[in-house]
């Protein structure tokens, strides 16, 4: 009688099924792993939430009086004290609109927060003069600090098309006049008509709001009451080109 071969394994008895060890080297790998997922969640929210902020600020600022600049706070602190008082754009003496448009950004009612042909114009002087618009100028006053570096200047390039997109340019430039400085510690046009000139920033005439746009590039240096031959002259200059503005439409966005 031929017997059968015995398989290994004996009728009925259990199979056990054995699972490969991870190794020793996966565990760290995924605790690295969720540690990467955990801390992009971090990041995305923290965005999200910065991002949210920044946009309440621009809207705020779009219908409140601006309490304070970075700017100011740093001037605050140098000098001691600085003098500003927030007036509407109704108690700003046109004079002085049309004459800061015409000396930092003649063709503000035309562009959407960037005027290309002058950022071409100061690419072309090899950066010797500014390119810098009004709107750009008021959301570095508002919204970030003075200085010369790639991140202000790319954060001031993305807020800039949305502060156009949520005000009006009348607001952009109530903003601007209202937070320039116009002299050491001297911010806004009624605390810079008051100082200069004893009077309000209504009551400015085409003369004195020239001379105070005259300053605005430079205004450490340069005084609207004590003015040079030089400055003068750019004031001069300034207030024909005011005159042209007026003349040519191009305060239509702003000048009632």
């Amino acid at each position: 009688m031929t017997r059968k071969p015995q398989s290994d394994n004996s009728a009925g008895a259990p199979v056990t099924l054995r699972r490969k060890r991870k190794s020793g080297s996966d565990r760290p790998r995924s605790r690295l792993q969720r540690g990467a997922a955990r801390l992009r969640r971090w990041v995305m929210r923290a965005m999200v939430f910065g991002l949210t902020l920044l946009m309440g600020w621009i809207i705020a600022y779009g219908f409140v009086a601006v309490p304070t600049t970075a700017h100011m706070i740093g001037e605050d602190r140098r000098l001691g004290s600085v003098r500003y008082t927030w007036v509407d754009m109704s108690e700003i003496s046109v004079h002085l609109q049309r004459a800061a448009v015409a000396a930092e950004d003649a063709n503000f009612c035309l562009h959407w927060g960037f005027d290309m042909a002058a950022i071409r114009d100061a690419i072309a002087a090899g950066a010797t003069r500014g390119g810098s618009t009004i709107s750009q100028q008021t959301v570095k006053n508002a919204f970030l600090w003075h200085g010369r570096s790639w991140p202000r200047k790319a954060m001031e390039a993305a807020i800039t098309p949305v502060v156009e997109l949520i005000w009006s340019k009348r607001r952009i430039l109530e903003v601007y006049l209202n937070i320039a400085e116009f002299g050491p510690g001297i911010f806004g046009a009624e605390a810079a008509a008051r100082h200069h000139f004893g009077v309000s920033a209504a009551d400015l005439t085409a003369r004195q709001a020239a001379l105070l746009a005259a300053v605005l590039p430079n205004p450490r240096d340069r005084n609207a009451s004590a003015p040079t031959d030089q400055l003068r002259a750019r004031a001069g200059a300034i207030a024909d080109g005011a005159a042209t503005i007026a003349a040519d439409g191009r305060d239509s966005c702003f000048a009632n």
